[in-house]
């Protein structure tokens, strides 16, 4: 079917998305929390094990196809979202979730996940950010923070790290979320993504419990973590540190700031109101340096467009109008030669 049509609901239960085979991660590992999130997940939205796909490309989390009862391809390294695009184009009716990591997704397959984005496929597109190369034994990742030690930087890296949500804002992306493999609120996260018309980009903070154990832990803790958590609702105020602080605007140096919330008192302190359609308060947000603001989390930038598909598909419809399959005169048009087989170079 090319018609444009939504997924219909489709009555699944959490086992429903649960396959046989043994899940095989490092124990303790943040990616154990995402796959039980996204199982939990496909039944709220309604979604069709026989119309879903997940798509990996090389990496710890690209071993989430094996685990999740749909359609799923394992692909190489980087690569995952030029097979997604291809999958989507030959079937629009599928419903197309990436999975990939920081250095799949963000170092060899860079270029084709801005590509993705940029092209706005309708797809969702999880990337679990450890700040690690997990699999191949703890060298660092494009996102690795500034000293950094590992097998590879032994004196600390001096990389300056990628920001994966200013990266998808950059490469144009119309929906841009956050969360973090044991947040209670990434299913709500995930749901977002999904009901976004377009490629959906959620960067998942996960923690490698063997090469960069804990890094996440000074917002990702459960003790206080209503201080350095800032959890974004569209329409809501943006408070945090239950309701003490908030984020305002600096109008003369046009950037954001923190301001303390007296009595509840939002308004009088200027604390603004998280509209999920401004691009520009979103790039604000997502480049914030963690400890003198807390972590934007949740749904940062939703503001959908045209798909990808959907053009293609509407421009296969137009240039077929009136015209009958021919591939033998597709194969004749234009300049053709006969080669001579008497004919020798010299």
């Amino acid at each position: 079917m090319n018609d444009m049509t939504p997924i219909a609901k489709f009555p699944t239960t959490l086992k429903d998305w649960e396959t046989d085979q043994e899940v095989r991660w490092c124990p303790g590992c943040g990616d154990y929390a995402i796959l039980k999130a996204v199982q939990r997940t496909m039944p709220e939205i309604g979604a069709d094990p026989a119309k879903t796909v997940f798509v990996s490309g090389i990496g710890c989390s690209s071993r989430f196809p094996y685990y999740m009862e749909s359609y799923g391809f394992h692909t190489i390294h980087g690569r995952a979202p030029a097979f997604a695009t291809g999958i989507k184009l030959a079937n629009p009716e599928l419903d197309v979730w990436i999975v990939t990591g920081d250095g799949d997704g963000m170092s060899i397959g860079g270029n084709h996940t801005m590509h993705l984005l940029r092209r706005n496929l309708d797809c969702q597109i999880m990337l679990f950010n450890n700040e690690i190369y997990g699999l191949t034994k703890g060298q660092y990742s494009p996102t690795s923070r500034v000293g950094t030690t590992s097998p590879t930087s032994p004196g600390g890296s001096v990389d300056r790290p990628a920001l994966p949500c200013a990266f998808a804002l950059g490469s144009g992306a119309r929906f841009v979320a956050r969360g973090f493999d044991v947040s209670k609120e990434l299913p709500s996260v995930l749901k977002a993504a999904h009901a976004h018309k377009g490629a959906a980009f959620i960067e998942i903070f996960q923690n490698c419990i063997v090469y960069n154990k804990d890094v996440f832990n000074d917002f990702a803790a459960p003790k206080g973590a209503e201080d350095r958590q800032l959890w974004l609702q569209n329409g809501e105020p943006m408070v945090f540190a239950k309701g003490t602080k908030g984020i305002a605007l600096d109008a003369e140096k046009l950037t954001l700031t923190v301001v303390d919330v007296t009595d509840g008192d939002w308004q009088a302190a200027g604390v603004i109101v998280h509209d999920v359609t401004n691009r520009s308060v979103a790039h604000m947000l997502v480049e914030l340096p963690f400890g003198p603001f807390p972590m934007a989390l949740g749904v940062i930038y939703d503001d959908p467009r045209p798909t990808f598909e959907a053009a293609v598909m509407e421009q296969n419809r137009v240039g077929s109008v009136g015209k009958k399959p021919d591939l033998a005169a597709l194969l004749s048009k234009g300049q053709t030669w006969t080669v001579d087989g008497e004919h020798h170079a010299g």
